[in-house]
């Protein structure tokens, strides 16, 4: 695995915006436009805090969850939410949001709607990813329900998933989407995760979901 260890978290997201914003500047300046795809949750806050400021070509650059919770953006349970709250500020604000979610009652009424704002994007130029200490990552979690078919290699950009320890059900990038990125980074904190991350490399991917990327990735770590 290509893991770097950093002294503390501080430095590593300085450390981590700086590549990703490296690496968009390359992306824009050569094909004049980019996509970055995020995670939800708290832990990618400072890196989305420092991008919002950096000087990009912002309006060429399309954003996108890496999974979403199927929940109002009204609710605080909204990763759209915090992305809005944390990333598209700034000078991000020009940039385009590709939404993971659309008002219907189950995500399988808006799939092919939310799949074909997806397609123009891909591959993603950029992907940060979270991990949990289940080895879940976005929203592909062992023993979800349509876990299989997410990973399989004709598996279609977004799925529907659902899981015991998911809460509501989520939308999700599928595997050969996260596989195919340009460049991917992965953001853990703690010796849990260090701990999850280094056995999922020797576990099948129905297991250890993240396995999924891990050959094609650089994992940013800190205590």
């Amino acid at each position: 695995m290509n893991l770097i260890e950093y002294a503390d978290r501080e430095m590593m997201m300085m450390s981590l915006a700086g590549k990703i914003a490296g690496e968009l500047g390359t992306t824009l300046r050569g094909q004049g436009r980019a996509s970055l795809s995020v995670p939800g949750g708290s832990t990618p806050g400072p890196v989305f805090d420092l991008l919002s400021a950096v000087d990009l070509d912002w309006a060429n650059v399309a954003v996108f969850l890496n999974d979403e919770r199927w929940v109002d953006e009204a609710s605080p349970r909204s990763n759209t939410r915090l992305l809005r709250q944390r990333l598209l500020q700034g000078k991000a604000a020009a940039a385009q949001l590709v939404p993971l979610y659309a008002p219907a009652d189950r995500p399988e009424d808006v799939m092919e709607q939310l799949s074909a704002g997806i397609a123009p994007h891909l591959p993603i130029s950029v992907l940060l990813l979270g991990m949990g200490a289940d080895m879940h990552t976005a929203s592909l979690f062992p023993g979800a329900d349509l876990l299989a078919e997410a990973l399989a290699p004709d598996a279609p950009p977004l799925l529907p998933m659902r899981a015991t320890d998911a809460g509501e059900p989520r939308i999700t990038l599928t595997g050969p989407v996260l596989r195919g990125a340009i460049h991917t980074h992965i953001l853990i904190t703690g010796a849990d995760k260090r701990e999850a991350i280094e056995r999922a490399a020797n576990l099948p991917e129905l297991e250890a979901p993240v396995r999924v990327v891990l050959a094609g990735a650089t994992i940013h770590w800190a205590e």
